[in-house]
This record gives C-alpha cells, sequence and structure tokens, in this order.
C-alpha cells in the first residue's frame, strides 16, 4: 500500500467522529502512515490475554487499538471542536496547520 500524508500527528488532540467511541476526545499516541491508522488514548480499548513470561507476569491486559484516521478530527484549541484543517505558509517561509473554522494555529502538544 503506498505511504499517505495524513491529518494527524503525534500528540494531537482528537475527536472520534464514528464508531463504538464516538464523541470522545484523546490524544494521539502513534501513528501509523502504512496502514493509514493512528491510536489515540482511551480510545478503541481492547483486551488481550498475554501468556507469563520471565520479565512480566501475565494475564489480561487493556490496551488502545488503531483508528482509522477518516474517523479522527483534530480539536482546535481555540473553537475547542472537532475542525477540518487547512495548510499555510508564514511571512518566515514554515508551514504550519490552521484551523479552517477560526484561522488558528494547531500544533501538536510535546
Amino acid at each position: 500500500m503506498a505511504r499517505v500524508k495524513l491529518h494527524v500527528r503525534k500528540n494531537d488532540r482528537v475527536l472520534v467522529r464514528r464508531g463504538k467511541d464516538r464523541g470522545k476526545i484523546g490524544r494521539v499516541l502513534e501513528v501509523l502512515p502504512d496502514r493509514q491508522r493512528a491510536v489515540v488514548e482511551g480510545v478503541n480499548i481492547v483486551k488481550r490475554h498475554m501468556r507469563p513470561t520471565p520479565y512480566s507476569q501475565g494475564g489480561i491486559v487493556e490496551k488502545p487499538a488503531p483508528v482509522h484516521v477518516s474517523n479522527l478530527m483534530v480539536v482546535c484549541p481555540k473553537c475547542m471542536r472537532g475542525v477540518r484543517i487547512g495548510k499555510k505558509f508564514l511571512e518566515d517561509g514554515t508551514k504550519v496547520r490552521i484551523c479552517k473554522r477560526c484561522g488558528e494555529i494547531i500544533e501538536a502538544k510535546e
């Protein structure tokens, strides 16, 4: 599958638009561009049965599974809602992401 440029980045706050976790807001923990998916904190929680190893106890572990990026919207820090994003060049030549609704610059928090 071809590598695709995605609208979400690591540490973005995103809103889930579809699925069992619709309406939840979480932080992107990991982006998987080859699969067009992202792992979001507190969203799409699955249970994994882990076998005990010399390093871990084992048991049932809950962890977030990837969500398709088409089901995510970036949350604008000013609007505080899911928005579409655009790109814009500043005077100094840097390219930034902006909110299509209010024009605010969107940066991923570290």
